[in-house]
Parts: C-alpha cells; sequence; structure tokens
C-alpha cells in the first residue's frame, strides 16, 4: 500500500455522473485516474487559457473539501485512517442541497450548493472533528502561511484547534473551477462556463459517498485512493 505525503477527505462525484462529466471535463482529469481527458471546447476561451486558468484545481481534482488536507500523525497509518473513514460512512446519512450555482468568490469560480446547507455543514464538522487524532499539527511555519492572508479571531482559533481556518462555521462548500483570475478573466470565464455547468445547475445536488485522496508530494497531482458510500 502506497503510504502519501498527505491525506484528505473531498467530495468527488463519480465520473460517469453528470456532474463529474462537467467538472472532470473542464480540468480536463479524473482523480481516479493518472490519464488526462480532452478538454470539451469551450466558446470564447482558447484551450491555452484554461489549461493556465485551472492549473490548482486541476492538480487537486475535481472535489469540495469536506477535511482539508493532512499529515499523518506519528504511530497513525493509511490503513487506520481509511478503517476509521469507513466506520464513519456506515453511520453517516447522504446530504441533499438545493441545485448548484456558478458563483464568484473572491477573485475565483466555483460552484456552490444552495439551501439547505446545514447537513452539509454538519457533515463536514463531524469528519474534521472525529478524524483529527489522525493528524499530524501543523508547524508554526504551515500556521504563519495561513495567516498571511489576514485571519479573524475565529478562523485564528480554528486554525489552532483543526490545523486550517476555514472549518467549522468558517466552512463554506465550494467546487474549485479556476485558480485566481484577474477581474477582466473572472468576466470572461464566467460567460463561457455558464452554459457548460447550466445541466447541472438544474439538478438537486446530493453526496452520497466521500472520497479518500492521497497527495503525493512535489507537486502532483492528488488522486482518490477510496470512495466510501454513506449509509447512516
Amino acid at each position: 500500500m502506497t503510504d502519501y505525503k498527505r491525506y484528505a477527505i473531498y467530495y468527488a462525484p463519480p465520473a460517469q455522473s453528470d456532474l463529474g462529466l462537467v467538472g472532470n471535463g473542464w480540468l480536463a482529469r479524473d482523480p481516479a485516474s493518472v490519464d488526462a481527458l480532452p478538454r470539451p471546447d469551450t466558446i470564447g476561451l482558447t484551450k491555452d487559457e484554461i489549461t493556465a486558468a485551472t492549473s490548482s484545481p486541476a492538480r487537486y481534482g475535481f472535489h469540495g473539501t469536506l477535511k482539508p488536507p493532512f499529515s499523518l500523525r506519528d504511530g497513525k497509518t493509511r490503513s487506520k485512517l481509511e478503517s476509521a473513514v469507513a466506520e464513519l460512512s456506515t453511520q453517516t446519512a447522504p446530504v441533499s442541497c438545493g441545485p448548484l450555482m456558478l458563483k464568484s468568490i473572491g477573485r475565483f469560480l466555483a460552484l456552490v450548493p444552495t439551501d439547505p446547507l446545514r447537513p452539509l455543514e454538519t457533515l463536514a464538522a463531524s469528519l474534521v472533528r472525529e478524524l483529527d487524532g489522525f493528524r499530524r499539527p501543523e508547524d508554526e511555519t504551515a500556521m504563519n502561511k495561513r495567516r498571511a492572508v489576514g485571519l479573524t479571531a475565529r478562523q485564528e482559533e480554528n486554525l489552532m484547534a483543526w490545523g486550517y481556518p476555514y472549518v467549522m462555521e468558517e466552512f463554506r462548500f465550494h467546487l474549485t473551477l479556476t485558480n485566481k483570475l484577474d477581474e477582466d478573466q473572472l468576466a470572461r470565464f464566467e460567460k463561457a462556463l455558464a452554459p457548460i455547468v447550466a445541466p447541472v445547475c438544474r439538478q438537486s445536488f446530493v453526496i452520497n459517498d466521500i472520497c479518500l485522496f492521497g497527495d503525493p508530494g512535489g507537486g502532483k497531482p492528488f488522486r482518490i485512493l477510496q470512495r466510501f458510500e454513506l449509509e447512516g
């Protein structure tokens, strides 16, 4: 069994689902595979422009974060982590939200779910809390990088307690589609993406399973290691 530098719990739609086809196609990769996917033609944007503007989300794979990436603490193993996630999944019910919508968050574009959001927030908080025993605490250098963007008092508390500022009540689920864009790019990419994502934005958003992702390090792409059905 291969060990990875970091692990994370993400939602990632099945590759052949409507949402998976849209998200993986846009980012030109399936995180369950090492193979690149053909990127569909997009009106108003060149493929080179899209490649340059999606480098970060493409590396992570099309996903929504539930428990942010973390290194394993001493004495913990990938096998033990997988067992813990499997057990939690048997106790956790699927989550339903309203349809997704295309939205700019700061300077990047993402798909975000609409109400009701509370069950999704509860799912993420549970995973952060229940799996925290596997997380190696962040060192001061890593935490200072998080602080460099400017954190609120509550975000600082989260950073100290959970290793990441944007968890618990600061959590905002999103499926990232682009890097940070300049103002002109933001308008152009939003216009180009709107018709691509329109079909999946007419459907209710349901999370039936969660995925353990692995980060091999060295800037290499994250991979789906295992998918866990929510059965509670």
